[in-house]
């Protein structure tokens, strides 16, 4: 996916869950932070690039123990509840792009060198946008169900 459809689709998720403007912005940094920590084709060319894409930024359980591990470093370090919030929306941030991305595409699954996703639509394709705003309306309208 493109990056404004991730930024897009998380926030909205983040937004309908926590309605916390805070971690809606964490949720939506980390939204692209898989792609960050690979950096541009521009700044190490295409094939390089393409080679190490959705490699191990792309691998969830590096995430998931992230959170596992700030949810542990609270009994050892100081505590603030806001912050240990953010980081942890994140590193949910960071599991919701892998998701987007592994339906248009494969993304590793229990270990970084497996696999697994389905491609739906190509990215930056008609198809994406009309996903993210299915998806979007998805989350709405089960949110106005809930509240019913």
């Amino acid at each position: 996916m493109k990056w404004v459809s991730h930024v897009t689709l998380t926030g909205t998720i983040a937004y309908a869950i926590t309605a916390d403007p805070m971690c809606t912005a964490a949720a939506a940094l980390g939204a692209v932070l898989p792609d960050k920590i690979e950096g541009t084709p521009a700044s190490q060319g295409w094939s390089t690039w393409r080679s190490r894409h959705r490699g191990w930024s792309h691998w969830p359980v590096l995430y998931l123990a992230l959170i596992g591990g700030l949810a542990q470093a609270k009994a050892y370090f100081f505590y603030d509840a806001a912050f240990f919030s953010v980081l942890t929306w994140l590193f949910i941030g960071a599991l919701l792009h892998i998701a987007e991305d592994a339906v248009c595409g494969k993304v590793p699954g229990i270990t970084p060198t497996q696999k697994v996703g389905i491609r739906l639509f190509s990215v930056g394709s008609f198809r994406e946008y009309a996903f993210v705003l299915f998806c979007i309306v998805v989350v709405y309208a089960g949110q106005y169900i809930l509240r019913i």
